[in-house]
């Protein structure tokens, strides 16, 4: 299989490009209110710049065995990370975005999509162990999407006009990690409207 064109690279540019939207909305006194759970607002920033800066590197970092063979097995794994880890490196990043975020942003946005203008699907080495990009990928606009929506709300700003296509493949994603989890049927009845999901349910 080849990685060379298809929707998956382009949502994943749109999504980015709608991620720095959203930022340079962001008032100077809101980066240090809240953001989600124990993070600030710029700490939630400079986690989800980590779509972009960990495929950067991770592409500088070929795989010799392939341990997670889909996008939902990568965000099923999730659920084995430290917690504290994630807290730790989401402040981290957004301390690294310095007095300019939306500059460091765009520069982000500029270098690392057209680093996916190529033909090979390489297998890279994440920290959650060896994937294909054209899995790795996918679950890269999840997160732009869905900490998108979480700064839309921490900044009181409006969600971005997200595509049908890039919605259709963040929910599709987010169902196929469900039923990896074993919770298909519940998000199912869910989605159907013949039950509320349980309070702190998540698919990572």
């Amino acid at each position: 299989m080849t990685f060379g064109g298809g929707i998956s690279r382009e949502n994943f540019t749109a999504a980015a490009r709608a991620f720095v939207g959203l930022v340079q909305q962001i008032r100077p006194d809101q980066w240090t209110g809240p953001g989600l759970g124990e993070w600030d607002l710029r700490a939630l920033v400079g986690h989800s710049s980590r779509s972009l800066t960990t495929l950067e590197t991770y592409l500088g970092q070929p795989a010799e065995t392939e341990e997670l063979t889909s996008a939902a097995a990568y965000l099923a794994a999730i659920a084995r990370v430290d917690p504290a880890s994630v807290t730790h490196r989401g402040r981290a990043a957004g301390a690294a975005l310095g007095d300019d975020p939306v500059a460091a942003l765009h520069s982000l946005v500029d270098r690392v999509p057209p680093l996916l203008e190529r033909d090979d699907d390489p297998l890279i080495t994440t920290a959650l162990g060896g994937i294909r990009l054209s899995n790795y990928l996918p679950t890269r606009t999840f997160e732009l999407v869905v900490h998108g929506l979480d700064i839309a709300r921490s900044a009181e700003l409006a969600a971005p006009d997200y595509s049908a296509e890039l919605l259709t493949e963040v929910l599709e994603l987010t169902a196929a990690a469900a039923v990896l989890h074993g919770s298909g049927t519940e998000v199912l009845l869910a989605l159907t409207g013949r039950v509320d999901l349980r309070p702190g349910f998540t698919v990572v």
